[in-house]
């Protein structure tokens, strides 16, 4: 199907590699042509403009109009004048070869489930809330979302009222099914996706449909989800599924695959392209690591692709899925991008646990709200969610801009890292600092903060960290709710000013 984008057309992940001798007009030239000939990038979808291309991937837009002219010639590309450069129908995909050999039925993976805010309990408003794991409520795009709804009823088919398939609306399967190939370098078909209600539904569907072929023990990262809603969803799937859970340590590259290996788990729930709450991209080397620790162990790998859309100073990292689709499953939300009020998440799975993975979703609840996940795919359709995604990075991007210079100006000796993408940092206070006292010394100075002992499965504060989420604090608001805790976070407490 393809999509009849509006505005400025859809994004598109491509990677180039600055550091390669192969000049970057022919990286590119290449780069579009096995897009198309994957079917990553189907036929007669439109590519995004020259200008908007050129902008996303830094280089000049006369270089990519001269690919597009070179890729045009070869047949790759159709244009006509007045409409948009869209990709040619002839151009067929080649069918994929990889494909996991002799393994068991995987189930789908589980987006391990975000930490959730809690409510600060304080008679005054917040100057600031830094809590992490919201994005920007109020930039909730309701007039779209409005026509989306509209949309759906009113050309959603009298049987679409139905009961319907398990799996979730065939429309929206297939839309992101093109979503996740264009933008997250998946190997998808709308028959391997299940349509979840949320993340946390996902993950205990995947687990669940592992646990039925045998598989007994489950690592998580740690740090990783908040307690709460950690030991929530996994006191579910233990008691429903009967697994054993085991934390495993996170280094600077992300899951520690050494230690991995010397636990009992066969499967394994990660956050590689924004480990959370750390901030840390898994680099190359250590995704085949982890693909080759589940080839060896016969295991799987659960992936939580929760925030990657949000990049900032990095090149965009496509889904672990894309290197071993027959070992990873991928689950993904509507959480961030839009709100975490749209409950509609997917688990793309491997193909043969998909049927697995939608058959506990029958068990569970037959089927997530139908009309929704048309408004969704109306969205996806008609370029809305692309140019939202596109408005809400501008956003964010500001909002993180602001806090490093908050921190550099009122708490210089405060380190940030975990910024390459998402809403959320982490803050390397002094050891000195207790960081159960400094979150409760910020809340009666009206500041919320979360600290990184939340996340990690001892519950241990050593060494003191925060985890700074910019997601829903308003711009004009980091500043101030820095300054009124700068004297907190290096350790030099203050005296509180009354009021």
């Amino acid at each position: 199907m393809a999509i009849k984008w509006s505005g400025l057309g859809p994004e598109l992940l491509l990677r180039l590699d600055r550091a390669s001798s192969r000049p970057l007009r022919s990286q590119l030239e290449a780069a579009l042509r096995d897009a198309i000939r994957t079917g990553r990038i189907a036929g007669d979808e439109r590519l995004p403009s020259s200008r908007e291309l050129a902008r996303e991937l830094g280089v000049s837009r006369g270089l990519v109009q001269e690919c597009y002219s070179q890729l045009l010639s070869e047949g790759y590309l159709t244009s006509h004048p007045g409409s948009a450069t869209r990709a040619a129908t002839g151009a067929r995909p080649v069918p994929s070869t990889r494909a996991a050999t002799g393994a068991r039925p995987v189930p789908s993976r589980p987006a391990a489930p975000a930490a959730t805010a809690q409510p600060l309990i304080t008679a005054r408003p917040l100057i600031a809330d830094f809590r992490s794991g919201v994005p920007d409520l109020a930039s909730f795009p309701r007039a779209d979302w409005a026509w989306a709804v509209r949309e759906a009823c009113r050309t959603a088919p009298t049987a679409e009222f139905g009961y319907g398939d398990p799996r979730g609306s065939a429309r929206l399967r297939e839309v992101l099914a093109g979503y996740l190939r264009r933008v997250r370098a998946a190997e998808a078909g709308p028959d391997a996706i299940t349509i979840s209600t949320g993340f946390a539904q996902g993950l205990i569907l995947v687990l669940q449909a592992l646990a039925r072929t045998g598989v007994r023990c489950a690592a998580f990262e740690d740090p990783g989800y908040g307690r709460a809603d950690a030991n929530e969803v996994l006191r579910a799937v233990a008691a429903q599924g009967g697994l054993t859970i085991v934390p495993v340590p996170v280094d600077d590259s992300g899951l520690d695959v050494a230690a991995l290996a010397a636990t009992d788990a066969r499967v394994v729930v990660v956050t590689p392209a924004h480990q959370s709450p750390t901030g840390v991209v898994m680099p190359a080397a250590r995704r085949h690591a982890l693909v080759d620790w589940a080839r060896d162990r016969d295991g799987f790998i659960v992936e939580d692709d929760y925030d990657s859309e949000f990049r900032y100073d990095r090149e965009p990292v496509g889904v672990l899925q894309g290197l071993a689709p027959g070992r990873v499953f991928t689950i993904g939300t509507a959480s961030k991008a839009l709100a975490p009020a749209v409950r509609l998440g997917w688990v793309l799975a491997p193909h043969q646990f998909a049927d697995a993975v939608a058959a506990e979703k029958l068990i569970s609840d037959r089927g997530s709200c139908v009309l929704d996940q048309l408004a969704l795919a109306a969205l996806l359709e008609s370029g809305r969610y692309d140019r939202q995604l596109r408005r809400m990075r501008g956003v964010y991007s500001r909002r993180r801009a602001r806090l490093i210079e908050a921190l550099e100006r009122h708490a210089p000796s405060v380190a940030l890292t975990g910024l390459a993408a998402g809403f959320h940092a982490v803050a390397h206070v002094p050891d000195r600092v207790d960081e159960e006292a400094l979150i409760a010394a910020a809340a009666d100075r009206r500041v919320g903060l979360e600290g990184m002992s939340a996340f990690r499965a001892s519950g241990s504060a050593v060494p003191p960290q925060l985890v700074l989420g910019f997601g829903n604090v308003a711009e004009r608001a980091i500043e101030p709710g820095i300054a009124a805790v700068a004297d907190l976070l290096t350790g030099a407490l203050r005296s509180p000013s009354p009021g």
